[in-house]
């Protein structure tokens, strides 16, 4: 049985916040959303160290701090840097692909154009991650 996941998703397009919201609820999952517009307010929500969520959900293209520098600052900490992080973009260029594996990610998902290409692939990530063994810290 898989179990329910809190889920940061880090992204500023309140359209695609939406979107993700409308597929989890359509297919019927109890995973919470925590929702961040940027990677600075998301870092603010995770240095306080309380409830921190099973997996990350990162867009790369955000004002403020980036996809790839909230990367950079999560991977440094010693507590932060066990939550895995999927990158959830439309970024097909091939260097931030190669950036965002270096830091150290769990995951690279283009967002697919079609609605039901992308409930399919985000179904299949979060059946993935909600079958993993996660640490909880």
């Amino acid at each position: 049985m898989n179990k329910s996941l809190d889920i940061l998703v880090i992204e500023d397009d309140m359209i695609e916040l939406m979107k993700l919201n409308r597929t989890i609820s359509s297919l019927k999952l109890k995973h919470k959303i925590i929702e961040a517009k940027n990677g600075k307010e998301a870092l603010d929500f995770l240095n306080k160290k309380d409830n921190l969520p099973d997996i990350i959900l990162l867009d790369l293209n955000m004002p403020k701090v980036n996809g790839i520098e909230f990367l950079r600052i999560l991977k440094n900490d010693d507590v932060l840097k066990y939550i895995p992080t999927v990158v959830l973009t439309t970024s097909k260029n091939h260097k931030d692909v190669l950036e965002c594996y270096k830091i150290g990610i769990a995951g690279y998902l283009l967002k697919p154009l079609k609605y039901e290409d992308y409930v399919s692939k985000i179904e299949k990530m979060l059946n993935y991650w909600s079958s993993n063994e996660l640490i909880r810290i």
